[in-house]
Formats: structure tokens, sequence, C-alpha cells
């Protein structure tokens, strides 16, 4: 029940961020205003709790390493987001249990078992349906034309967030899920700020549905990111 609630929220967020970048923002804004969020009502938390925020370095250039991969993912997401429809660009992310799957096999991880893998090509099948990737004429050409480029972000998304679940479970799945989550949260924020700034790339939104939709977008994300590592 508890993911079924932290998969609705995570879905409610992206449906505020199309809101948001249709009324003017754009992804790196996007990025770097939840993540900023996040990660500081996530360390408001782990201050009231008193939770110890020293670790070993090894420990940092971890968090370092998974962030950068959150922020590849939600850099690919949310592109994919503003490119196609909604439930398109999610259902294409949603294949990174299958891609967690055969990652943690490949890397000396368990089996998937039996069922799993007929699932695999089942629910691959189900998304080609459901992206409807031949279009009502066939032309599987004319419609790649159209989702092609949301498909490969949101792609991109899905292996960018299996790899980093994959080594969060590896490398920190002892560490308290609220500072995993700041940690990584912090590191996707900075980077995203840089890059943004560097580049010259923030737009914020041009009326107050934009704004809601962004103070919208930072809420329920920040909280099922957070109840994600938690969990």
């Amino acid at each position: 029940a508890l993911l079924l609630v932290i998969a609705t929220v995570f879905g409610s967020n992206h449906i505020a961020a199309r809101v948001a970048f249709e009324h003017g923002t754009n992804v790196t804004t996007a990025v770097t205003v939840r993540s900023f969020g996040t990660a500081l009502f996530v360390l408001f938390l782990l201050l009231v709790n008193r939770i110890p925020l020293g670790m070993p370095n090894a420990t940092r250039g971890r968090a370092l390493v998974i962030g950068a991969l959150l922020t590849v993912q939600s850099y690919c997401l949310y592109s994919a987001v503003a490119r196609i429809p909604v439930a398109l660009a999610l259902l294409a992310f949603n294949t990174h249990p299958l891609a967690l799957s055969v990652l943690s096999w490949a890397s000396g991880g368990e089996r998937p078992a039996p069922r799993v893998l007929v699932a695999m090509p089942v629910a691959l099948a189900g998304l080609a349906l459901a992206l409807d990737v031949w279009g009502r004429t066939g032309d599987l050409a004319g419609r790649w034309s159209e989702i092609g480029a949301g498909v490969l972000w949101a792609t991109g998304a899905s292996l960018s967030f299996a790899s980093a679940m994959l080594l969060t479970t590896r490398w920190m799945g002892a560490m308290d899920g609220r500072l995993r989550s700041f940690l990584t949260m912090s590191v996707v924020a900075v980077v995203t700020f840089a890059g943004g700034a560097a580049a010259g790339d923030f737009a914020l939104p041009g009326d107050r549905t934009g704004w809601i939709a962004l103070a919208l977008l930072t809420v329920f994300y920040g909280t099922a990111i957070t109840s994600l590592f938690v969990v």
C-alpha cells in the first residue's frame, strides 16, 4: 500500500512538472528547485531527529556517484515529460525495474526468477502497444518522429535510475534513508545549479499557475523520493 502511495505521488510530481513547463519553467529550473527543496526538507528532518551527519570520506564519494546518476535521471525524465505526454514518458521510464534486474544479474547479483524473465518481454510488448509505436497508419518512421526523442530521454532516465538504485543498495544500504536522500539530493541540486548557471539556462514561471505547479512538483517529488529511500 505504501509503494502505491509513493507511485501516485511520483506521478503527481510529473503532472505538475508538465504544467510548470507549459507556463514558462524549463527543465533545469525545475530540477534545481525541487532538488534544493527536497534537500532542505530532509536536512530539517535530520536535525529534528538529531541524526548525526558525519560519515567516512568513502561514503561521501559514493554519494557523489549516485547523486550524479540521479542528476542524469532527473534531467532526462523531465526532458521526456516536456516533449511527450506524461503518461507515455512514465511508461517508458518505468522499465527501470526490468533494467535493475538485468544490471544486478550482469554485475554478479542473483539471477532473475523465471517469472521475471517471462514478464520482461510481455511488459515491453505492452509498452510498445501503449506507446502506439506504429501509429494509426502503421507508419513507424512517422510515429517515431513524434515521440522518439521523448522515449529516448525516458529510456535514459530508466537506465540511470536503475543504476542509482543498484549502487544505493550495494553501497549505502545500511545508511539511514533520510541521510542518504539528503546526500544524493544535495548533489543533484548543486550539479544542476552549477550547470544551469554556467549555461545561463534558467527560466522562471511566467504566471501564478506556473509558480503553483513548480511548488507542487517540489513537494510531491520531495515526499516521494524521501519515502522511497527510507523504504
